[in-house]
């Protein structure tokens, strides 16, 4: 019988065998799982609030995905998985919002494992290394009005643009044998969150409201203020219901 090759049985199958090499206790591993699922969906809360703080500044790019919506799902439908390959401009939405509000700005700390140079200057082995993310995907030489949120540019390159680490002007979730290992569940969990929040309510500021686009930074680069919406059903009372069930 092969052997399970997932994180969490290889982890137990380390511990059971005792090697000293690797010293794993339950509660090293319980650690370690609690770190990969509050890191997924820290970021991926984050992402959510960027969007739609992003799609309230924007209300006609709003009204474009709902649009597609509408299209894809139906109006007497809700969201399930089988349509997120289909929101071909709603996922160009989410990597705008990515590239301007990245979630990791500056991505985890890397360390050379030899002495090299890089862009003319020698990098010792062992330098704790931070890339700066949020100043590439601003950089004015790469991404034409780098301020400004326009999801086209998703939509009308011939580029691939995918979470794959291999274009370095855009990263989100980083690249290499670190790359973020949660990437499938993190796209589908935004994906479908902010397909489902779109597709069944309009959304609108509290009255006497302004939008605060202010970041936080930190490991995490959240907004400085919390964002407070009013959601309004916009899906019939019988496709409604079904949803809240």
């Amino acid at each position: 019988m092969q052997e399970s090759k997932q994180f969490l049985p290889v982890l137990l199958r380390v511990q059971e065998k005792g090697d000293s090499s690797v010293p794993l206790t339950r509660n090293h591993i319980k650690g370690l799982i609690m770190d990969l699922v509050m890191a997924g969906m820290d970021t991926t809360a984050v992402t959510l609030e960027w969007v739609m703080a992003e799609l309230i500044k924007h209300p006609e790019t709003m009204v474009k995905i709902q649009e597609e919506l509408d299209q894809v799902v139906g109006a007497n439908n809700v969201v399930e998985e089988k349509h997120l390959s289909s929101l071909r401009y709603l996922s160009a939405v989410v990597k705008e919002a990515m590239r301007l509000h990245p979630a990791s700005p500056l991505m985890l700390p890397r360390t050379p494992s030899q002495t090299t140079t890089l862009g003319g200057y020698s990098v010792p082995k062992g330098t704790r290394v931070l890339v700066n993310t949020w100043a590439t995907v601003r950089d004015p030489d790469i991404w034409e009005k780098p301020n400004e949120f326009i999801p086209e540019r998703f939509t009308t390159s011939d580029r691939k643009w995918d979470f794959s680490g291999n274009d370095f002007d855009f990263f989100p979730f980083g690249s290499g044998r670190r790359i973020c290992p949660g990437i499938s569940m993190a796209d589908r969990m935004i994906m479908y969150g902010l397909a489902t929040l779109l597709h069944s309510f309009d959304w609108r500021l509290p009255d006497d409201t302004e939008l605060d686009l202010s970041e936080r930074f930190g490991i995490v680069l959240k907004k400085a203020e919390p964002l407070v919406l009013i959601p309004k059903p916009r899906l019939s009372e019988m496709t409604f219901s079904s949803f809240l069930s």
